[in-house]
Parts: C-alpha cells; sequence; structure tokens
C-alpha cells in the first residue's frame, strides 16, 4: 500500500515567528481542502522544521508564565510568547531542533493521542540512532522524552477539525543555561539535558537532521517530499 506522503519544509534557522506564519499558512490551506478521501497515497500536509535562531519563553494553553516573569525574561534578552499549544512554559533557541508537523490526522490513521505517541516515538528512535539507548517517553503530567530523570525532548501539540500543529522540540546543543530562569512544562525538581551533553561532544541539528527523517518517517508511516520554498 503506497503510504501518505508528507511535504517536509526545512527553514534552516529561523525566528519563531517566521516559523508561526508559515504554520498558519498551511493550517489554512489545509482547513481549505475538500474533506479527505482514503488514505492510501493521499497528501497528509507538511512538517516545518527548523533551528530557532534566537531565545523565545513559550507559554502554552494551561499557561506557565506569570505577569511578573514576562518582563524578567524578557530583560535576559529573550522573546517571549503565548502559543495555543498544550503544557506549560518552555524555552526554544539556537542548537534545537524544533518540529511543527500540520497534518491531518486522519489521512495517517491517527488520533491525538497516537500523535502525540507517535512524535514521541520519533524522538526515542532518533536518540536510538544517535547511539542513546536509554531514552523512553512518560506518560503525563510527564509527556515527553527523557534520559533518565532529564528531559530531552519536550512536546506540546494543537489539534483543531482534526488538524495538528505545534510538535516537539529536541535540545541538540541547547544552551541549558537558559531553562534555569522557568520551570520547564512545570514540572519541579526535574531537569533538562541534551544530545551534546548526553554523547559528551557537540551535536548540532544539522548533523541530526538525516536521523531525524528517518525516525520521523518510520514512526509516522510516512513519505517525505522536500517542499522548494516555504509557501
Amino acid at each position: 500500500m503506497q503510504l501518505p506522503v508528507v511535504r517536509l519544509v526545512w527553514l534552516g534557522r529561523a525566528h519563531y515567528s517566521e516559523l508561526l506564519a508559515l504554520q498558519e499558512q498551511w493550517l489554512r490551506r489545509l482547513q481549505a481542502e475538500p474533506r479527505p478521501g482514503p488514505p492510501s497515497g493521499t497528501e497528509a500536509g507538511a512538517v516545518l522544521v527548523c533551528e530557532p535562531a534566537g531565545p523565545v519563553y513559550t507559554g502554552g494553553l494551561r499557561g506557565g508564565l506569570t505577569p511578573e516573569e514576562i518582563p524578567r525574561l524578557r530583560a535576559l534578552g529573550a522573546e517571549v510568547r503565548a502559543t495555543g499549544r498544550g503544557g506549560l512554559a518552555t524555552f526554544h533557541g539556537p542548537g534545537q531542533l524544533l518540529c511543527h508537523p500540520v497534518l491531518d490526522l486522519r489521512l495517517l490513521g491517527l488520533r491525538l493521542r497516537t500523535h502525540v505517541a507517535a512524535l514521541e516515538a520519533c524522538a526515542v528512535r532518533l536518540c536510538e540512532l544517535r547511539g542513546l539507548r536509554g531514552a523512553r517517553a512518560l506518560p503525563p503530567p510527564y509527556t515527553g522524552v527523557w534520559l533518565g530523570e532529564r528531559k530531552i525532548c519536550a512536546i506540546g501539540v494543537r489539534c483543531g477539525r482534526h488538524i495538528t500543529s505545534h510538535g516537539l522540540a529536541l535540545n541538540c546543543s541547547t544552551d541549558l543555561t537558559w531553562f534555569e530562569h522557568i520551570v520547564p512544562c512545570g514540572l519541579v525538581g526535574t531537569g533538562v539535558t541534551s544530545l551534546s551533553e548526553a554523547l559528551q561532544r557537540l551535536v548540532t541539528v544539522d548533523e541530526v537532521m538525516p536521523s531525524f527523517l528517518v525516525a520521523f518517517q518510520e514512526t509516522f508511516k510516512c513519505t517525505l517530499i522536500s517542499e522548494d520554498s516555504p509557501s
């Protein structure tokens, strides 16, 4: 059976606002299309991938950043944004692989819960491909992927009319000190880590991309086709 097709849009280093604007374009595009037919061989949407060009703190639907915190975080030189994804506060910045799948779940045979599980499995598989066998996903409220007691990949999604947005953030060579200024995902007493810290060498987003593409296609059971321009 022919696998569903997903467009890969690689933005390189991009500002978070650029990613959100492109995500909105794809959301409108999918929402305007006729209702799907049989899933085999159908285009299911796009996966938008970038490395954030600058530091950004984001809050989710449940908040996570108080009005008093926002000026303090901006004073550090970071952007602060409220988002419509699930979860609480997290950080995005250089050295992080940020992936926003904008997908019609019906065309992939997924529901919201299995979509989140696929994102977790994708990050676990990526870690395995990089030689880290101990990565594991945990149930809520610890949603995401962990190495020991430290989170290496945060996950927060939104889904409306079967179409997803937002996604995962995997720390490759992220400056982890940025996380010290918040309670990541609202989980007191837990830490964060990165591929570079775990493997004790510099691991860049560019180095990880081929493994990510393999892991994404395996876990979402789709074929990725590169999109020449982000439009």
